[in-house]
């Protein structure tokens, strides 16, 4: 202990404080890119043919029927790209606690990927939405009860996608409260 009551471990105590929010930062990215890939994977290979054909026309249901489904596939690769070249920054954070420039680099790169998988994600759980409620409003029938595992199918690549974007949130969140410790 020194004279001023300080302990002399103090400044490596928050050295390790910091290298675990990096540490947790890492985790983070990879179950964020597992879910981004999952959702992305998931519905990119979504579709259901039913067994009966009625001259020549078959009753189908494929993920890209519906354009909002193909952005929902390409933002999650986009985001899921994003989230694997993000880890090797995330690497040298844990090896520099202090770097700053490169934490707020990600602070505003992952709130713009947080915010363009929110966008993808949210429209097409309004399709999903749509699939299993229809809208009598609009004369939409709902098309799940003939395309069960079709609708099952996009249900699930959702919440991959949902939790990519909570991953993303608290990575925003950690990555500010590495940076406001730094200082």
């Amino acid at each position: 202990m020194k004279a001023d009551g300080a302990t002399e471990g103090s400044g490596g105590e928050a050295s390790r404080g910091a290298r675990g929010i990096s540490i947790m930062d890492l985790i983070l990215r990879v179950v964020a890119i597992v879910g981004s890939l999952g959702s992305a994977v998931a519905m990119g290979t979504t579709d259901q043919t039913l067994p009966f054909i009625i001259q020549s026309f078959r009753f189908e249901a494929q993920y890209d029927d519906f354009h909002t489904f193909k952005l929902f596939v390409i933002v999650s690769a986009i985001v899921c790209g994003y989230l694997a070249l993000s880890l090797p920054l995330s690497i040298f954070h844990i090896l520099r606690t202090k770097a700053e420039k490169s934490r707020i680099l990600l602070i505003f790169l992952d709130t713009m990927m947080m915010g363009l998988l929110t966008a993808g994600a949210s429209s097409a759980a309004g399709i999903v939405y749509l699939a299993h409620n229809g809208n009598s409003s609009a004369n939409w029938p709902a098309i799940c009860q003939p395309f069960q595992d079709f609708c099952r199918r996009t249900s699930a690549s959702l919440i991959g996608s949902f939790v990519a974007i909570v991953m993303l949130l608290l990575l925003v969140l950690l990555s500010s409260i590495a940076l406001h410790r730094s200082h």
